[in-house]
């Protein structure tokens, strides 16, 4: 959903027919997972940046990330608990692209 896409949704209390709500979540997921694929290139920019394979997994960071999910959904009214599990997942699923990422490095 771009600007335009976005600007076009029927906002969900408006909504009187199941087309529109589809037409506006595959919208929102497209936004959704590019930014989720942008968030990624971050995850093989610290993959870069570490100087060690043991700093890649950091569970105080992961904590840090979760909390601040849960909080974010808490204030913006999406349920918490599908939040946690949400982030939980998506940044253990980082944790293993940077890995992957680290290990493909150039040694020399």
């Amino acid at each position: 959903m771009t600007d335009t896409t976005a600007s076009k949704a029927v906002p969900a209390a408006e909504c009187t027919d199941m087309a529109q709500v589809r037409a506006a979540i595959d919208g929102l997921d497209t936004l959704i997972v590019s930014l989720l694929a942008e968030r990624m290139r971050y995850i093989e920019a610290a993959a870069r940046i570490k100087p060690a394979r043991d700093t890649v997994r950091d569970d105080v960071r992961k904590a840090e990330v979760v909390a601040h999910a849960v909080k974010v959904a808490n204030d913006r009214g999406f349920p918490p608990k599908l939040a946690y599990r949400l982030y939980d997942m998506l940044v253990e699923g980082s944790i293993a692209h940077e890995f992957d990422v680290f290990d493909a490095r150039d040694p020399s």
